[in-house]
């Protein structure tokens, strides 16, 4: 399974971006995909994540700014990010885990996203 992430830029603070994420290979049907950021000098951390039913979680920072959708026809994870900060900078990740058959655990190479103030 590959994962290739894009729609990473510079955007002023309170703008908007959609980043996209398109899974090749074959993943297991019971999953979930998350979106991860790392902002430099910290450590990576959750930004949304979605499960193959739909059902979704963010982190504090995230409500009501983000949302996190998938087609899986497409098998694409998407992530919507308004209103955003200077705090939203950092290298985005999609991942993949798999909650059954081989348990893969996969991510991408990331995105940047940079906010300026």
């Amino acid at each position: 399974v590959q994962l290739q992430a894009s729609g990473g830029g510079l955007v002023q603070a309170g703008g908007s971006l959609r980043l996209s994420c398109v899974a090749s290979g074959s993943i297991f049907s019971i999953n979930a995909m998350y979106w991860h950021r790392q902002a430099p000098g910290k450590q990576r951390e959750m930004v949304a994540g979605i499960t193959n039913g739909d059902i979704t979680n963010y982190p504090d920072f995230a409500k009501g700014r983000f949302t996190i959708s998938r087609d899986n026809g497409k098998n694409t994870l998407y992530l919507q990010m308004n209103s955003l900060k200077p705090d939203d900078t950092g290298v985005y990740y999609c991942n993949v885990i798999e909650l059954g058959g081989a348990l893969g655990n996969y991510w991408g190479h990331g995105t940047l996203v940079t906010v300026s103030s």
